[in-house]
């Protein structure tokens, strides 16, 4: 009782979560991820599940929230301690840019997670074969507050197109999107995440209606010249999707996990220990989290620095830390 009593108020001192944990009872830590169809919120409901049981003096839950820009707002306004990001949306947060202008948030890596996967996506019969092909036509972008819309707009802005003056943008959330696809209330979805999303499986497996990728990897070389080299070139293979046997081009930008940098090097330590040494309950949750590597660390996959107490369990583990 005393190392937990101990514990926790190292939590209090490192996150400021409140003076009820200093009398024994467990520091709540809020984990922001995304819309309940996409890949944050069930990985970070499995990363909320292996810190509540192994990291002593921890409770940590996962929220549903807007994505990307949500969840670095949240961390900047000191309501929420850990989050998924992608990482372009952390840069401009870490920078003070797009969104951010207004106010830089202080935050830093733990994890270069997975590989974000952009996927187009309409089903036949709407007539979109391309990116240009938006131009007039109703669009699910992506929720405000999203890494999603943020990537869109650079996506479509990349194919030559003004994302608000040319494309009629719907701005929904996953599930919202794949809805209105699905009642031909919107031509075409944006999203961002991995692959298979459940949502976008749900959409596939929907009698009468027929999945279809669009490729878009050509937007990777503008992205890169106006953003920074955060964007790559990729593809989404065959049969990702019921009823989709083609194999399309995307773009991928890399996810974060992220903390504020205030937070405490030793608490830091034991999250990130605990997230690679328990790995194997996070890819039961979902197979993305199989991307989780020491190898993919230090190669450039985080625009902005690691906390200290990610590059103390780095170093330990035989990393070049820059």
């Amino acid at each position: 009782m005393k190392r937990l009593i101990a514990v926790t108020a190292a939590l209090v001192a490192a996150f400021g979560l409140g003076t009820a944990a200093a009398q024994g009872t467990k520091a709540r830590i809020s984990i922001g991820t995304g819309g309940t169809a996409g890949v944050y919120y069930p990985l970070g409901g499995g990363l909320a599940a292996i810190l509540s049981k192994y990291v002593p003096g921890v409770e940590a839950t996962a929220e549903v929230t807007g994505g990307s820009v949500a969840n670095l707002q949240l961390i900047g306004n000191g309501k929420s301690e850990i989050g998924f990001t992608m990482a372009d949306v952390a840069w401009d947060a870490y920078n003070g840019l797009s969104k951010f202008k207004d106010k830089k948030v202080g935050v830093r890596a733990l994890a270069v997670f997975y590989p974000n996967r952009m996927q187009v996506v309409t089903v036949a019969g709407t007539g979109i074969e391309k990116v240009s092909d938006f131009k007039g036509r109703r669009v699910a972008t992506g929720s405000p507050g999203s890494g999603t819309e943020v990537m869109t707009m650079r996506m479509i802005e990349a194919f030559g197109l003004d994302p608000d003056k040319d494309v009629n943008r719907e701005r929904l959330s996953l599930a919202e999107s794949v809805s209105a696809l699905k009642d031909g209330k919107v031509d075409a979805l944006t999203w961002v995440g991995g692959v298979p999303t459940p949502g976008l499986t749900d959409l596939a497996a929907t009698p009468g209606k027929t999945i279809k990728l669009i490729d878009h990897g050509d937007a990777a070389e503008g992205m890169r010249k106006k953003y920074g080299p955060l964007y790559v070139k990729n593809r989404i293979l065959a049969n990702a999707y019921p009823g989709e046997a083609r194999e399309t081009t995307n773009v991928d930008v890399w996810n974060l996990l992220v903390v504020p940098e205030s937070a405490g090097e030793d608490l830091i330590y034991q999250i990130t220990k605990t997230l690679f040494e328990k790995k194997d309950e996070l890819v039961r949750v979902h197979k993305d989290a199989a991307f989780l590597s020491l190898d993919n660390q230090m190669t450039g996959g985080s625009p902005i620095p690691f906390h200290p107490g990610a590059l103390k369990y780095y170093k330990e583990r035989g990393l070049k830390v820059n």
